[in-house]
């Protein structure tokens, strides 16, 4: 699935705008209302109403969803208030050996992305490597693909063992927060999340490259 530009992604100056405006709102004076929320999930509560795909389980005390290989999740957040913005933010668990971004044709590049409505709005890669002088297998996050930056880079926890490759082993779990504003103006939003791992060398791939989502949060507001 291409990242493609399209109208429901800021432009640089709209983008930039929005942020400006938000960043100074304190009531609706400003030209903008305050963000609402309109859906959580944590997963705590074993909630997986409106997803495709959806299936939970446990790690590190931890209810996650997934986890996922070459496979997409989604979920509609329906009863939308009005709106023509909408901020969803995703927490996401990287498992075991992501690759990153050499295109060898064994082990990577390593993509995960986001669709919202059917549109592709995110597109990244992401690496788990031990990164030293003589070898270093590095990420395009927190940038789209393809960018050069170290494994790990804007993790929020990276000191988790992986969860089946390198269970035993520390920092083979990587964990992300981010999101992403996209114009949006209908009364429900479909949230798609998935993968393209590629592992060809690996008897189990699964267990090699895994993902999930500890959080999806929504929230709507309007830039006047």
């Amino acid at each position: 699935m291409p990242f493609k530009p399209s109208r429901v992604i800021f432009s640089l100056s709209l983008f930039l705008a929005t942020v400006a405006s938000l960043s100074s709102c304190q009531d609706t004076a400003c030209g903008c209302d305050p963000e609402t929320l309109v859906y959580s999930n944590d997963f705590s509560k074993l909630n997986l109403e409106n997803f495709e795909n959806g299936r939970l389980f446990v790690f590190q005390r931890d209810t996650l969803l997934g986890n996922y290989h070459n496979e997409e999740v989604s979920v509609t957040v329906p009863n939308l208030p009005s709106h023509n913005i909408v901020k969803v933010t995703v927490e996401l668990w990287t498992h075991d050996s992501w690759d990153g971004n050499p295109d060898e044709g064994i082990s990577g590049p390593d993509f995960w992305y986001m669709v919202l409505d059917g549109q592709e709005v995110f597109r990244t890669t992401f690496s788990n490597s031990p990164c030293v002088s003589t070898f270093c297998l590095r990420q395009s996050y927190p940038d789209i693909f393809f960018r050069q930056n170290d494994p790990k880079t804007g993790a929020i926890r990276t000191n988790l063992p992986g969860l089946c490759l390198f269970s035993a082993t520390p920092n083979y779990t990587t964990v992300y927060s981010f999101s992403k504003l996209i114009e949006h103006d209908t009364d429900s939003i479909k949230i798609t999340l998935g993968d393209e791992l590629r592992q060809t060398n690996s008897p189990n791939p699964k267990c090699d490259e895994s993902w999930s989502v500890g959080k999806i949060t929504v929230h709507t507001l309007t830039v006047l």
